[in-house]
């Protein structure tokens, strides 16, 4: 299956990545040491049309479809995954809202996202659940036509920064899955506290959080979609996820590949360029090999995902995350291979490219957890 890029997809693609030459790229290094949140680019972003690009034109959004939305992650991460991330993740909820939400959420929340006003998030995975979703401790009673909150969200994307958040919850705590509920719940609300996690490995620009639900009353009115029904709600949205996680890694992999490029077309041994020796060009050969592999596969989920094929998008999404996210750290490493001792200190992004890599093969689904959803569809 080839893809071949619209004139419109061209003209995103090197629109974001004239956006990340000219804007990240200088100050990549900086977040990250800084860890700092790049405030002042998720605004400069947002006029631009690149923070939750997906959210539709008559909520303020630029409509893009998936493979658009993909192709600015892509670029995003290309130019700093620290900072791709902070940009990227403003929208995380949004779908949600958008898909499953009343018409007030959807009229309240998505412009001031779409402008980079608001930030949300997305509260899922908890201290003692990441991959089993199901098993989620947070539970949300009814009092009245109120719900009362009360739980403890982890490694939650946005935590800190965001206005609105997208809480999964049991309703019904003795019907495993079937008893989730998604609320939308805002973050100034009374009991909703945030510890901010910033000893991360990699991604430093991004915000990360542990989120306390203490005793949190919304009005019946902000579940989203239906009671009971919020992992179904959720399955729906896995699979684009998961191509976003892939195209993440793809920006991380190229950037890498084109350090290692250039660094073999300066560093000199021997009386040569290192670039010109059998074994650093064999190593660039299947490094861009496996850059154009990932990408391929990346594009391909993403057009599955927009034709609402569930079964191919389910599959080819985790394929597309596996191969792309392990192929991101192999590449990154293999680029620091090839500056040798320089890579290996901040003189040079490759060190960062490999720490920022690794988030890839965790969050939204292992590579284990991938590799069951990959068996289970082949079979």
């Amino acid at each position: 299956m080839a893809f071949r890029l619209s004139d419109e997809q061209r003209a995103i693609r090197e629109a974001v990545r004239a956006f990340g030459e000219e804007e990240i790229e200088p100050v990549a290094r900086e977040h990250d040491e800084k860890k700092e949140y790049p405030a002042d680019l998720v605004e400069k972003a947002a006029e631009l049309d690149f923070v939750a690009p997906s959210i539709p034109v008559e909520y303020g959004g630029a409509g893009m479809d998936t493979l658009s939305t993909i192709i600015v992650t892509e670029e995003l991460w290309r130019a700093d995954p620290g900072i791709g991330s902070a940009i990227g993740s403003r929208g995380f909820g949004s779908n949600m809202i958008r898909k499953y939400g009343d018409e007030w959420m959807k009229e309240e929340w998505l412009p001031r996202i779409a402008s980079g006003e608001s930030a949300c998030c997305s509260c899922i995975s908890e201290p003692a659940h990441g991959s089993n979703v199901a098993g989620i401790e947070t539970r949300a009673e009814k009092d009245g036509d109120e719900y009362v909150i009360d739980g403890n969200k982890m490694w939650i994307t946005n935590g800190t920064v965001a206005d609105v958040a997208v809480v999964m919850t049991k309703t019904s705590p003795d019907e495993g899955h079937r008893g989730i509920t998604a609320f939308l719940v805002p973050t100034d609300s009374e009991g909703f506290r945030t510890e901010k996690i910033d000893n991360k490995l990699g991604i430093r620009a991004s915000d990360l959080a542990e989120v306390i639900l203490d005793g949190v009353r919304v009005p019946e009115e902000n579940v989203i979609g239906e009671v009971g029904k919020g992992f179904y709600q959720l399955m729906d949205f896995f699979a684009s996820g998961r191509a976003s996680v892939a195209a993440q890694a793809v920006g991380t992999a190229q950037a890498a590949l084109d350090a290692a490029l250039d660094y073999a077309d300066e560093r000199e041994q021997f009386g040569q360029k290192i670039g010109e020796f059998q074994a650093i060009e064999h190593k660039l050969a299947e490094m861009a090999t496996n850059v154009e592999a990932a990408r391929s596969l990346t594009y391909r989920a993403a057009s599955y995902v927009e034709d609402g094929d569930d079964q191919l998008a389910t599959q080819f999404a985790s394929m597309a995350k596996l191969f792309a996210s392990e192929h991101a750290v192999d590449v990154a490493d293999e680029a620091i291979q090839v500056h040798g001792g320089a890579g290996f200190v901040t003189d040079h992004p490759v060190e960062r490219y490999y720490r920022d890599a690794r988030i890839t093969k965790i969050y939204e689904g292992t590579s284990e957890i991938q590799k069951n959803i990959i068996a289970d569809n082949i079979q």
